[in-house]
């Protein structure tokens, strides 16, 4: 059994590093480092006074230490490491892009009034869960030891859930409507037409490359073929694919 530090090592490199930034911002605030209102979204800031940095810095934080906290980092954990070390796997400027392109989106959305929240950071969690649910569509999922169900359906029995108990939906909703964006247009529109709309920045793949960022170890063993393509769109592949004929 492997021990906590191993297991922090073994994690992807951009969940392990989102999963660390939202434990120190949550740290820092609870030891009165910071006030949150610093690192909120508020475009009235953003546009009138500079202050670009709420832009990303909103996306850090999921609230102060509770369950509730836990829960989105226990779902960083494993769903967005699950998707890095799957269907991400040697593909890391892929996975980058797709938190930046949900982030980007939900800056958009949250520029409309009802969909306006001071922080990101759980629609951007929620994002993670909703791609993971179309890449593992079969998977078993137990809520709360009440309930099995299919993950494809997983997005909307949270939804559920955290409406019942009283949580607030548009951060849920947000992640729902920027992960079915991504997924459209990487995976859905390309079986349906083979026509790719969305692709990974190269610069994306420069900064990553550049920074070896997902790269082994020095020393380690090394392959210097083309990656392959990445092997996506379980959930609805044999749908699109009839949608061509």
């Amino acid at each position: 059994m492997s021990s906590p530090a191993e297991y922090y090592h073994s994690l992807p490199p951009i969940s392990k590093a989102y999963g660390t930034m939202c434990l120190l911002f949550t740290a820092a605030y609870q030891l009165g480092i910071f006030d949150v209102f610093h690192i909120a979204l508020v475009y009235k800031l953003v546009f009138s006074h500079f202050q670009v940095w709420r832009l990303f810095t909103n996306f850090f934080f999921l609230g102060k230490f509770s369950i509730n906290f836990g829960i989105r980092l226990l779902m960083i954990a494993r769903y967005g490491v699950q998707l890095e070390k799957g269907p991400f796997e040697r593909h890391t400027a892929d996975f980058l892009w797709m938190m930046l392109f949900g982030a980007f989106c939900m800056l958009v959305l949250a520029a409309i009034p009802i969909f306006w929240a001071p922080f990101l950071g759980i629609s951007l969690v929620f994002m993670l869960v909703y791609v993971w649910s179309r890449e593992f569509p079969n998977a078993q999922i137990n809520i709360y030891g009440l309930v099995t169900l299919k993950a494809f359906y997983l997005p909307w029995a949270m939804l559920g859930l955290d409406v019942i108990f009283g949580s607030p939906l548009m951060p849920d909703l947000m992640g729902i409507i920027a992960g079915h964006l991504y997924y459209f247009l990487t995976v859905l529109h390309p079986l349906a037409t083979g026509k790719t709309l969305l692709k990974t920045p190269r610069l994306v793949h420069k900064l990553v490359a550049r920074w070896r960022i997902g790269a082994p170890a020095p020393g380690a063993p090394t392959n210097n073929r083309v990656e392959p393509e990445r092997n996506t769109g379980v959930a609805f592949r044999g749908r699109s694919y009839r949608l061509s004929d």
